[in-house]
């Protein structure tokens, strides 16, 4: 809304001056002018040479306010969307796989939010950390005591807690967040655990970076990687997928596709307009300006933004991650979240976990 708002008195601003611009007297009609009061006539205005190209004072405007607003949404896409003092959740604690898709949705948006969390990493062998709950799977997230569950509904939960004013979800978000749930994760561990060597890599991954002793380690890793390498199979099958990597391009140029040019598909789009200088009104020129800035896309993140980024953050500094950035166009997108959702929130214990 702050774009909005900022976009509008731009645009109004710019109009102004257009409007006043264009009802300035022409060089031709000064002349005119003159030729009464003086006793020789002013001689007509040169014509430019045919290759001159003079840019119109509005469409300079137009240039100006199209510079300055594309500025604004630029800051504030590197800005993180803090809640206000008073609807920060607190006490919040994370239960989770370090690997786990829908665990890092939960963590891409505390992250984005700087929701300060604590993480417990669960044992995926024995569960104990869970014992307390009767739900088994993760991601648990507990806010002042009280247990949440389900990766969307926590998120769900904790955006209408944070934004009560705000409609929860437009229909492009909701249509691609189910796209996360119900297809991008789906076509993860077939790639992550394609191989002995990949499953290898990512539980290697996942006992570096959890809380476990060395004896701990050494299961996780190797009973890990053995199990959720015959899994991996059997989701294959399930799931009608012959091409592992080409299923995870596909998917990864399915969400470019649907960002159709923006930045991000989240709160406002600008783009450029092909125009003929010569030929342009300046006044319908700036209201369409207008129109565009307001547009759903673009200079913020939103919650699909915060799900494709949260399913795939895992995995992409492992090779298989690796291999859809270099086949694919994801790249630049991913680096842009990167930059949006900036460095973990996550509150370190005194053993820095």
């Amino acid at each position: 809304m702050r774009s909005l708002r900022a976009a509008q008195t731009l645009v109004s601003r710019s109009l102004f001056s257009a409007r006043h611009l264009s009802g300035a007297a022409s060089p031709a009609t000064a002349a005119a002018a003159g030729a009464r009061w003086c006793a020789a006539p002013a001689p007509p205005p040169r014509s430019p040479l045919p290759s001159s190209r003079v840019m119109p004072a509005g469409v300079a405007g137009a240039v100006s306010f199209s510079l300055t607003f594309a500025t604004v949404a630029a800051a504030e896409a590197k800005a993180k969307e803090r809640p206000q003092p008073d609807l920060l959740p607190q006490n919040v604690v994370l239960y989770q796989y370090q690997a786990c898709p829908f665990c890092n949705k939960v963590r891409a948006f505390l992250d984005y939010h700087d929701i300060p969390y604590k993480v417990v990493e669960v044992n995926p062998l024995s569960k104990k950390e869970l014992k307390w709950s009767d739900y088994k799977k993760v991601p648990i997230l507990t806010v002042d005591g009280e247990q949440l569950v389900d990766s969307s509904d926590i998120i769900n939960i904790l955006q209408s807690r944070i934004n009560p004013n705000e409609e929860l979800t437009s229909d492009e978000e909701a249509k691609w967040r189910r796209w996360v749930d119900e297809h991008l994760v789906h076509v993860l561990s077939p790639n992550i655990y394609r191989t002995t060597s990949e499953a290898l890599e990512s539980f290697d991954y996942i006992a570096k970076h959890g809380n476990f002793s060395f004896t701990e380690r050494f299961a996780v890793k190797y009973a890990g990687a053995a199990a959720m390498y015959m899994v991996s199979k059997k989701l294959k099958k399930k799931y009608n997928i012959t091409d592992e990597r080409a299923s995870l391009y596909d998917a990864a140029n399915t969400w470019i596709d649907a960002l159709n040019g923006r930045d991000f598909l989240g709160t406002l789009f600008i783009r450029l307009l092909t125009m003929d200088r010569e030929r342009v009104e300046i006044i319908s020129f700036l209201e369409a300006m207008l129109t565009m800035a307001v547009r759903p896309g673009g200079s913020k993140p939103n919650l699909a933004d915060l799900a494709v980024f949260g399913v795939l953050r895992p995995i992409r500094y492992l090779r298989a991650g690796k291999d859809m950035v270099e086949n694919t166009e994801i790249g630049d997108w991913y680096r842009r979240m990167e930059d949006a959702v900036g460095e973990p929130s996550r509150i370190q214990d005194a053993e820095g976990n």
